[in-house]
């Protein structure tokens, strides 16, 4: 299996993924916001912790146009970073999202 196959098969196991860096601030909010919205297992994939980690984000990338993190996924969909996934909690729109997934 290709480095980029097990990236997509990661985004595609479970409902809600997310590619973080354990020391990064936006990355922890991402997290918190999911933990406020009730969801009490999601995959998270600390890419500081790999070695293969760069070569991830070079992947992460191509698939969403972008290297940093966080790169969060619900229900297999790319829908943005920290910032996207704040304003889906503040809007009211993140756990509607996490339901239609059947994440909730």
């Amino acid at each position: 299996m290709s480095k980029k196959d097990w990236v997509e098969a990661q985004i595609k196991s479970d409902k809600v993924v997310i590619f973080s860096k354990s020391y990064c601030p936006f990355c922890k909010k991402a997290k918190q916001a999911f933990t406020d919205a009730g969801l009490k297992n999601f995959l998270v994939i600390e890419l500081d912790t790999r070695d293969d980690g760069s070569e991830i984000q070079d992947i992460l990338l191509g698939i969403t146009g972008a290297r940093s993190v966080p790169r969060v996924f619900i229900g297999g969909e790319f829908i943005g970073g920290g910032s996207e996934t704040a304003e889906l909690q503040s809007s009211g729109k993140l756990v509607p999202k996490l339901k239609s997934v059947g994440a909730l």
